[in-house]
């Protein structure tokens, strides 16, 4: 199985064995190799019927629930690892959400599109919305309900007192860039985050 370059990413920060929680896990393609390849057991969370049915086929546990609503049924720390990927732009509350996942587990991972990219930026100017391999939706057809840069992002991290154990940033293409890389905020097309509650 190929996985997106930002899942296995993600897939590579989760310990073997782990206890997962995958908000948002879509057709539950990260989860289906985390248990198969890095012994892991875990449960998926979707809200769309399709990626359930989706998941379902695949063999993966996962639960048809509405992330901005439902976390409440999670036990504290039931679970090792909470995995929000590229998921969090589309919640009506993602404050309450990172809230739930710190009360959920103890090593999150959240990834998302950067809105602030300079290529974005310069589409604003000329009087477009955005679109890139990141956004690939246009706006009236788009699943994104908030509009994050990583700076405004790690500001609502430490509000909510979510220590930074790690941001890899990514390129357009999905690539992981150097440990060196500098203003991400305006050359990242993405980052991938790993989060503790402090």
């Amino acid at each position: 199985m190929t996985l997106r370059p930002d899942l296995n990413l993600i897939a590579h920060l989760v310990p073997g064995s782990s206890r997962v929680l995958d908000l948002g896990c879509g057709d539950g393609t990260l989860l289906q190799h985390l248990i198969a390849d890095h012994d892991c057991t875990g449960t998926g969370v979707e809200i769309d019927p399709e990626m359930v049915l989706g998941a379902i086929d695949s063999g993966v546990p996962v639960m048809e629930l509405d992330l901005d609503a439902d976390l409440a049924l999670f036990d504290t720390g039931s679970f090792d690892t909470v995995v929000l990927s590229r998921t969090i732009q589309t919640l009506r509350h993602p404050e309450l959400v990172l809230r739930e996942m710190a009360r959920i587990g103890r090593q999150l991972i959240v990834s998302v599109p950067n809105f602030g990219l300079l290529q974005h930026r310069l589409m604003l100017l000329r009087g477009r919305m955005p679109m890139s391999r990141e956004l690939p939706y246009s706006w009236y057809d788009t699943p994104n309900l908030r509009f994050t840069t990583l700076v405004d992002l790690e500001d609502l991290f430490a509000k909510l007192g979510l220590a930074i154990e790690q941001r890899i940033n990514l390129s357009l293409t999905g690539d992981p860039l150097g440990k060196g890389f500098r203003a991400a905020n305006l050359r990242a097309g993405a980052a991938v985050y790993e989060l503790r509650g402090v």
